[in-house]
């Protein structure tokens, strides 16, 4: 059941006139889901799901009280003005204070929430129902899921903010093991509305890999000129983005930080001709376009609640030019006011082709599929530690020629942007890690690294 028209911004209104806070900033998450599952080429379960969360930030002074619950009626946004409205009077002032924005408006304002329902599977359904036969017949067994959301925000605040965006967010993971269930491959993909995802397809990749895999070598540990296709490299510069906090690099804690005090902007930290960027315009991973932020952190600022977001270079030839910046870090730092954004997009300048053009021309060397499992071992140099899953491929005077086992992996993704001698062209990327839950609107291409660090063979299967 979607939400009635006019609900989320009547929530808004109301929490504003409430309050008796000096100032007020209220978000509404209105969002809807839906979902199918399928195992042993079968589908298993499909659902829809609903739910609106408000959030109220109350402010006085310098001090503020922020309060989230998930409610169904102005007496529920009362509860939640007067909780954090009590919240801020008894907090200390923060440090981050800064004036709120301003008599910011969207044209669309009053427009009703977006939300999604199972039909957004009409097209996909039949054809997935046809993959399942074909493998059946041909002896794979799939197993997968799709997700759908809709989620539609309203900022406002007692400043004079009226913001609304409507954010559509897809994926689709799909794994193929052998009938012995002695090998396995995975494809997945982001998509805004699953227009542009054709099961079949995915059904003949993952047939190409499980008979990549028929022939299986065992390998030991070592450094391998390795192929990281794009949903590997959506795997590590998600992390490389997380981590690129201004104030913590200003403070000498992680890989951005500048040896002896502040940060490395204007730094060369990659090869000439790479540029990490991201752009909330960027076709096919559009994002919000202002700032929203529940809470406030090292990345976040309730007081930027508001603010507008463009493209931001990150990374530009090379250089780096840009760290995730609050206006009270960039006070900081006498940078610009840069904050996150969600979406995230790589470049090489005249990388063309794709994996195969890669595999192509490796003698020998490894093809990964995805990571997996993977974390933060030293943050002064990023380096991570992770697993390889669900296939790496043997590559042999241009072809692939087999499986090998898995391996951990302990890696920087700043120090692979030194070190790859080949890139493809950038194309939509999903991180098999971290796009199932928290960023799935990456843009990659995929990086040959000559050296590529595998620590140790991993037993998982």
């Amino acid at each position: 059941m979607s939400t009635p028209p006019g609900m989320a911004q009547s929530f808004v209104e109301h929490a504003v006139a409430t309050s008796t806070a000096d100032d007020c900033v209220v978000i509404v998450h209105d969002r809807t889901s839906a979902n199918l599952r399928w195992a042993n080429n079968t589908l298993t379960t499909n659902g829809v799901m609903t739910g609106l969360d408000v959030t109220v930030v109350s402010f006085v002074g310098a001090a503020t009280g922020s309060m989230t619950g998930s409610v169904t009626s102005q007496a529920g946004v009362t509860a939640l003005v007067e909780a954090a409205d009590r919240a801020a009077r008894a907090a200390s002032p923060a440090e981050d204070a800064n004036e709120l924005v301003r008599d910011a408006v969207s044209p669309d304002w009053d427009d009703a929430s977006v939300p999604t329902d199972i039909h957004v599977y009409d097209a996909l359904a039949p054809a997935l129902g046809e993959a399942f036969g074909r493998a059946a017949a041909e002896d794979r067994v799939l197993y997968g899921f799709v997700n759908h959301e809709m989620t539609t925000t309203y900022l406002g605040s007692t400043t004079g903010v009226r913001l609304r965006h409507v954010q559509p967010t897809g994926h689709v993971g799909c794994t193929a093991k052998s009938a012995d269930l002695t090998r396995s491959a995975w494809v997945g993909a982001a998509t805004r509305d699953f227009t542009d995802v054709d099961p079949l397809a995915i059904d003949t990749e993952l047939t190409r890999r499980l008979g990549w895999a028929e022939r299986q070598v065992d390998l030991p540990p070592g450094r391998y000129d390795t192929i990281l296709p794009p949903t590997a490299m959506a795997d590590l510069m998600i992390d490389a983005y997380w981590y690129a906090g201004a104030r913590t690099a200003h403070e000498g804690q992680s890989v951005y930080s500048r040896r002896g005090g502040g940060t490395r902007i204007g730094d060369r930290i990659a090869k000439p001709g790479v540029t990490l960027f991201s752009d909330p315009a960027y076709a096919g991973l559009e994002c919000q376009p202002f700032a929203s932020a529940t809470s406030s952190g090292n990345e976040d600022s309730v007081f930027d609640n508001g603010l507008p977001l463009g493209r931001t270079d990150w990374i530009r030839d090379g250089e780096l030019t840009s760290l995730i910046q609050t206006r009270h870090s960039a006070a900081m730092t006498g940078q610009p006011v840069t904050p996150g954004i969600d979406n995230l997009v790589l470049s090489v300048d005249g990388a063309a082709g794709s994996i195969d053009d890669l595999v192509a021309g490796t003698e020998r060397g490894l093809l990964l599929t995805c990571l997996w499992y993977i974390r933060e071992v030293d943050p002064q140099s990023l380096l991570l530690t992770g697993i390889t899953r669900d296939g790496v491929y043997l590559v042999e005077n241009g072809e692939i020629t087999g499986a090998v086992n898995n391996y951990r992996f302990n890696e920087s993704p700043v120090d692979l942007l030194n070190r790859f001698t080949h890139a493809s062209a950038t194309v939509p990327a999903f991180s098999r890690e971290w796009g199932d839950d928290y960023f799935s609107r990456t843009a990659m291409p995929a990086l040959r690294v000559p050296d590529f660090n595998m620590s140790s063979v991993s037993q998982a299967q």
